[in-house]
């Protein structure tokens, strides 16, 4: 018998998903992680302390301006990583698939691959030319598959969110149990809360977070709006706030300007239909509401009426609706606070052992 394994669907960026194993390596500190690719010097020190074990993938030529192509390869690649004993998988697509040849298989899955199952798929078929599209469509069938049936390997499901288990049950038949991800809410509540009148969005740009309609909302309204992040559609955010003079882009910023930002903001907006959003989290952990969209895991974040509130439509005319309904002074610092310490990470590392090594000990199938 072997010990635990953790496994990762892989390492080229830092983000939600990362700070997660974070957490499962301060509770194993001694399990090896298998992972796709792992790009070292982009993620911070913590994962240089980790026993890292990469693919064959990690290998190839041009892995990091190839990375998005690359990351098709998870079905041959994780074929051959077959740990002993426990596992623990975080993953959306390629590392559920991993066996354990002695022990139990548990993954948190973030949500069934967006580009295969949707919502929102990343690549636009209709976009591409004929031929390309007639290449796609029998790979994304073939993939759909190969994701559903090592879906079924798994002997227990945990998800982030009801709204994440529904979909687990939609696309696989299986059942999860839910339990919220660790956000590092401390390095926010002492923040001084203050009103500098300007909105707020935070994120990686890519299309189902939304920035789009947010530009559009704040336009219209004439409310000014910043945005930090950066990703695949900066370009086209760029292009499209180049049109108002009431939002500023401001890239990416360390993690103490994000919170200097948080914390002088009217509100954040949270325009997309998210798995979680642990960036509406960190707006409560600093004291300002949040105006959400009405579908996701915001509804499961944020408390309407008490933290924040939602808008019914996916477009900007209803996200300016509910920008000019919004009330400042009918939200507390206090309530918004208080509602983001149920996440803290503290609370998460208790519950997830507890979750997983229960399971791991039942060895059931949901």
């Amino acid at each position: 018998m072997g010990g635990v394994n953790l496994v990762h669907d892989y390492l080229y960026v830092y983000g939600g998903a990362e700070r997660m194993l974070e957490h499962a390596h301060l509770i194993w500190p001694h399990a090896p992680l298998f992972t796709l690719m792992y790009l070292r010097d982009r993620l911070p020190e913590s994962f240089k302390r980790m026993d890292v074990r990469s693919t064959w993938v990690n290998r190839l030529p041009a892995r990091r301006r190839l990375q998005r192509a690359y990351a098709m390869l998870q079905p041959l690649a994780f074929a051959a990583v077959r740990p002993y004993g426990n596992v623990v998988s975080f993953a959306s697509f390629g590392a559920k698939a991993v066996r354990a040849r002695s022990g139990t298989h548990v993954c948190y899955c973030f949500t069934p691959p967006r580009f295969l199952w949707g919502p929102h798929r990343g690549l636009r078929q209709d976009a591409l030319p004929l031929g390309a599209r007639t290449a796609v469509r029998p790979l994304e069938a073939g993939l759909r598959r190969w994701d559903h049936a090592v879906a079924q390997r798994v002997d227990a499901f945990i998800t982030m969110t009801d709204y994440v288990a529904e979909r687990v049950r939609r696309v696989y038949g299986r059942t999860s149990e839910v339990l919220p991800p660790p956000v590092d809410v401390n390095r926010f509540l002492e923040q001084p809360v203050r009103d500098d009148g300007y909105f707020l969005a935070l994120g990686r740009f890519e299309a189902y977070k939304r920035f789009d309609l947010a530009i559009q909302a704040c336009q219209h309204v004439g409310v000014p709006l910043r945005i930090v992040g950066g990703g695949v559609d900066d370009a086209a955010l760029r292009r499209l706030a180049a049109r108002s003079a009431h939002v500023e882009l401001l890239g990416e910023l360390p993690d103490r300007a994000v919170a200097e930002q948080l914390a002088g903001c009217r509100a954040l907006l949270f325009p997309g239909e998210e798995d979680f959003g642990l960036t509406a989290v960190e707006a409560q952990a600093a004291g300002k509401p949040v105006i959400a969209y009405a579908e996701g895991g915001a509804c499961e974040t944020v408390v309407e009426g008490h933290t924040g509130t939602f808008f019914a439509e996916l477009t900007a005319d209803s996200l300016a609706q509910a920008i000019r309904e919004f009330e400042p002074s009918a939200f507390s610092a206090g309530a918004c606070r208080q509602n983001a310490r149920r996440f803290a990470p503290d609370s998460f590392r208790v519950r997830f052992k507890e979750t997983v090594e229960r399971l791991w000990d039942t060895g059931r199938v949901a």
